[in-house]
């Protein structure tokens, strides 16, 4: 349903050219020229849908998320709030998909991107993992597997090379931010920020 001609903080701007056949999105999302948001899907405050994206029935997005242009979001898929998904980011659902199967709901591997991840221009990322918290994928990425949190991955298939900050700098060799500086240290193969040193 189309709602305002004009963007405004308490209300969702659906551009004219753009297509919102969802009741649940929530104020000041903006979406631009050419997106489609079915309904029965979710999208929460403060978002930003870019030209040509589209959100299917059953997919979630949270709050404060950067859709940018042509990013594709189907049934199953949760991203969280602060996300930043970049130009041309594909999601899968299904691992054997037909013409000819029609499958939906609990026969769809679900995927979840966590908050504050960021996934570089044109990442695919194959149905049925979990993108950690504040994850960065680098661009043309494919991931396969479950990515940590705060990890830094790239390739195909993504492979681990590193760490970044919740800033989303990489982390030196002493799992130090440059920019912040915030400082961390690896537990359990999870990175955890040291505080009050």
């Amino acid at each position: 349903m189309q709602r305002l001609a004009t963007p405004t903080t308490d209300e969702v701007y659906v551009h004219p050219a753009a297509l919102c056949e969802s009741a649940d999105v929530g104020a000041g999302t903006r979406v631009w020229a050419f997106a489609h948001v079915l309904r029965g899907a979710v999208v929460g405050r403060d978002c930003n849908v870019c030209d040509g994206s589209y959100i299917e029935a059953g997919a979630i997005v949270g709050n404060r998320v950067t859709v940018k242009n042509h990013v594709l979001i189907f049934e199953g898929i949760t991203v969280e709030d602060d996300v930043f998904l970049g130009p041309g980011v594909v999601f899968t659902n299904d691992l054997r998909p037909r013409a000819h199967t029609k499958r939906a709901g609990d026969a769809l591997l679900r995927t979840t991107v966590r908050r504050g991840a960021t996934l570089g221009a044109g990442t695919v990322v194959v149905c049925g993992v979990t993108v950690g918290a504040h994850a960065f994928i680098g661009a043309g990425a494919v991931v396969t597997r479950d990515v940590a949190s705060y990890a830094f991955v790239v390739g195909n298939p993504a492979r681990q090379i590193g760490w970044v900050c919740v800033c989303g700098t990489r982390l030196d060799d002493r799992l130090t931010c440059e920019q912040c500086p915030k400082r961390y240290r690896v537990c359990d193969g999870e990175l955890i920020e040291m505080v009050g040193l």
